[in-house]
């Protein structure tokens, strides 16, 4: 069962169903919150349990960001109304047998880098 933590490892969590493959996102709310794109895997919402005080930020009428209030590790983002939940591919705990698929929202990736790893990439 795959398992992950924070920063600081006050929030644990473990994942019980299949995962769909990860991607890189760059959208600008990501970026910012993360330092650049961001890795997620997602999963069904109650495939995923979580031990600890996970804070919630609601960072647009169509989501929310979850992060640890302690150490300030951003871990999930859940879309309103999807059963799904993207964790944070850095905070997984290795090996996780997994490797990137794609980037998305790659019409707001930014300026300080190039995506030329040949993945596939789409501008949503």
């Amino acid at each position: 069962m795959p398992t992950g933590h924070c920063l600081c490892g006050n929030i644990r969590y473990a994942f019980d169903a299949p995962l769909r493959e990860p991607v890189i996102c760059h959208c600008k709310q990501c970026r910012r919150q993360a330092g650049n794109g961001w890795a997620s895997v997602s999963v069904a919402e109650d495939a995923l349990t979580i031990d600890g005080p996970v804070r919630w930020y609601r960072a647009s009428d169509a989501a929310r960001r979850g992060f640890c209030g302690d150490c300030g590790s951003f871990l999930f983002w859940a879309g309103d109304g999807e059963g799904e939940i993207a964790v944070s591919m850095g905070s997984m705990d290795e090996p996780t047998g997994m490797m990137i698929s794609q980037h998305i929202f790659v019409a707001d990736k930014g300026d300080c880098y190039h995506l030329n790893d040949g993945l596939p990439q789409r501008d949503q």
